[in-house]
């Protein structure tokens, strides 16, 4: 079993990294490390040396915000320790891809790991469009962040990613089903006034030739929305539910239990034993253009309480 530590104890590590870690016998949980968090369920320290005092895991999974994940990886990785971290891995393409060099050196695994790759209907959605001409792309990811990150002001602060945080969920899942790299030809950004981030945006990419629409909204009420539909000579191909459902033609397709993190989990066991690494930057790039280029409109200001 490979010892492992969660550095960052907030709510996507409780819901979603600890119980993978503890379903899958390859990795024990060894501890946390959060300054700010208490658990009673596992040791938590409140910094790496503290941890590292105390009994040294193998790898860590770092859950931290995105600003925080790049300078814990390097003090990680200097450490001889194995590093996956959650999405995004970084805030830029260079920090992650300067990781990528320590790694290497240290001779450490390092994973990107985008979960929404992991969705049950990507594979079988990826197979179908590689013997398919697309026509055209439209993503619709609508969701309340009220709901789904309730406090969390730090997403839309400098360092956070703000609607881009649940929006390069599908930009990860479409760089792995296009066959073509996507690019930015423009993006419209909504900004709450008095906030660094947008909590809404439109897009214009490109995958070759198809175009690809994607429209991202951080205060849709309601039904929640994570949909992508793929248009073919063969008929639409839809990914909904952020890619755990899939239909062709109006058809279901049975895609199997959604189990993405006890995957990402997997594949990190498998990178370990192999002595290998997988850093994903597509994703990542396409959020650092779009930022770079969008053009940014001042809407009221938003509040969570």
């Amino acid at each position: 079993m490979l010892p492992i530590a969660i550095i960052g104890l907030g709510k996507i590590a409780r819901d979603q990294h600890v119980p993978a870690i503890r379903a899958d016998g390859r990795f024990q949980l060894a501890g946390a490390v959060d300054p700010h968090a208490q658990s009673d369920d596992v040791p938590v320290y409140p910094d790496l040396p503290a941890l590292l005092a105390a009994g040294a895991p193998a790898a860590v999974a770092i859950c931290t915000p995105p600003f925080a994940r790049v300078a814990m990886a390097r003090e990680a990785i200097a450490a001889g320790l194995h590093v996956l971290l959650e999405k995004p891995p970084g805030l830029t393409v260079d920090d992650v891809t300067g990781l990528e060099s320590l790694a290497r050196e240290a001779g450490v695994t390092l994973f990107t790991a985008w979960h929404s790759q992991e969705a049950a209907g990507v594979d079988a959605a990826r197979d179908w469009l590689s013997q398919r001409t697309i026509e055209a792309v439209r993503v619709i990811w609508k969701e309340d962040i009220r709901v789904w990150h309730p406090g969390q002001e730090w997403i839309l602060e400098a360092g956070g990613f703000g609607v881009f945080d649940p929006g390069i969920n599908a930009l990860s899942i479409l760089t792995d089903i296009l066959p073509a790299p996507l690019a930015v030809e423009s993006a419209e950004l909504e900004v709450p006034v008095g906030r660094s981030q947008p909590i809404a945006g439109t897009l214009a990419l490109r995958s070759g030739d198809v175009p690809v629409s994607v429209e991202l909204d951080f205060l849709h009420e309601g039904v929640q929305s994570w949909d992508i539909e793929i248009d073919t000579p063969d008929g639409m191909l839809k990914l909904a539910m952020g890619g755990a459902e899939l239909t062709i033609a109006g058809e279901t397709i049975t895609v199997g239990t959604n189990v993405e993190y006890p995957r990402l989990y997997a594949r990190f066991a498998e990178l370990v034993a192999r002595g290998d690494s997988d850093v994903d930057l597509a994703p990542l790039r396409i959020v650092a253009e779009a930022l770079e280029v969008g053009v940014r409109r001042e809407v009221e200001a938003f509040a969570f309480e």
